[in-house]
């Protein structure tokens, strides 16, 4: 059967609980043969929890910000304006060369695409091992955080939840928690690292970094 070209879906700014909901609900009724999809959002302050979480990890400073328990995986993290976030409703049991995807092929090709982003903007990414998301590779921001990736895969193989990369926020809330668990982590973003950036551009960049990844079917824009 061919594979239907993968949508990109634009939901501009938008909660994070009905996002959650609709990812869902996609899943839930998704068919052997429903297009893969990728949804671009921005979302409003906002911690999740990943299945394993400890609220220990949510600190002084975090009571004036929603936090919603989510069924993805890995600990908490923070979502809020500037930041681009890519959900990624996939069949990893199909691409356009006519294999799959295990799980951890997909995570890395996700980081992968993280990295190529980055380096279009002359930022230079790395994988730290046993901590999933793209540290910041070289000079006095070494280690520091600027993507994170949260993910759920069904027995199916059909995943949901995705992605994030900061753009150029407000860094203040993620002083307030442990994110993803390590205590004294630092988180950056684009716009610190000295590259100001349409936070569209990067959208856009993303998600067509992604596609070509993974090797889905060439997408659709909505």
């Amino acid at each position: 059967m061919p594979i239907q070209p993968a949508v990109i879906r634009h939901l501009g700014q938008a909660e994070y609980e009905p996002t959650f909901a609709a990812m869902r609900a996609f899943t839930d009724a998704r068919q052997e043969d429903t297009p893969d999809e990728l949804w671009i959002v921005e979302h409003p302050p906002v911690y999740t929890l990943g299945l394993g979480a400890n609220r220990g990890h949510l600190l002084a400073g975090a009571t004036s910000i929603p936090v919603v328990q989510t069924d993805r995986g890995g600990e908490v993290t923070f979502h809020g304006p500037g930041q681009v976030v890519i959900y990624l409703m996939m069949d990893l049991r199909r691409n356009k060369k006519g294999g799959k995807l295990y799980a951890r092929q997909f995570v890395n090709k996700i980081e992968e695409a993280i990295i190529n982003v980055l380096a279009a903007y002359n930022l230079a990414g790395e994988r730290i091992e046993g901590a999933p998301g793209i540290y910041i590779a070289n000079g006095p921001k070494k280690g520091a955080k600027i993507a994170a990736l949260g993910l759920k895969v069904r027995g199916n193989g059909c995943t949901y939840h995705g992605v994030s990369l900061n753009v150029g926020m407000d860094l203040a809330p993620f002083t307030w928690i442990n994110p993803c668990g390590y205590a004294g982590l630092e988180t950056i973003d684009m716009r610190s690292m000295g590259v100001d950036v349409p936070l569209a551009d990067v959208q856009q960049a993303l998600a067509n970094e992604l596609v070509n990844q993974l090797h889905v079917a060439e997408p659709e824009l909505t």
